[in-house]
């Protein structure tokens, strides 16, 4: 059953398989057909192959310096809102909120992954 402590569990899985060495990890997570959105406006990554090379690409390595925090802000049937926070502390450091919207299948793994990044306004240091 999907409450408030599964996703708080998939949350922290999330970003124990990004700190992964390869994608493996990729398939406790996702559904074989998942959706993941890096934006509410951006084409869908879909399956695990696709995202798991997206994810590959995307990071740094699995040993990319970060935080992470998270506060999962609405849980409903088998969706879910939360609120991530992430600051890379790396040679160029960023920080951005994001909304994530997610969908699960009756497994606990994501069906539908969409974030919303929002990052700080520009001048700030976030």
């Amino acid at each position: 059953m999907l409450d408030h402590d599964a996703v708080s569990h998939w949350v922290t899985r999330y970003e124990e398989v990004w700190r992964t060495p390869g994608v493996d990890g990729v398939a406790s997570l996702f559904t074989d057909d998942a959706t993941y959105l890096t934006s509410p406006w951006a084409d869908p990554v879909t399956g695990l192959a696709d995202i798991g090379a997206f994810w590959d690409a995307e990071r740094d390595g699995p040993d990319e310096p970060f935080t992470m925090t998270s506060e999962v802000v609405a849980v409903d049937a088998h969706a879910a809102v939360v609120r991530v926070e992430v600051h890379y502390t790396g040679d160029e450091p960023q920080a951005w909120r994001d909304l994530w919207v997610l969908r699960f299948a009756a497994d606990g793994r994501c069906s539908h992954f969409e974030e919303w990044p929002i990052a700080p306004p520009r001048g700030t240091a976030g």
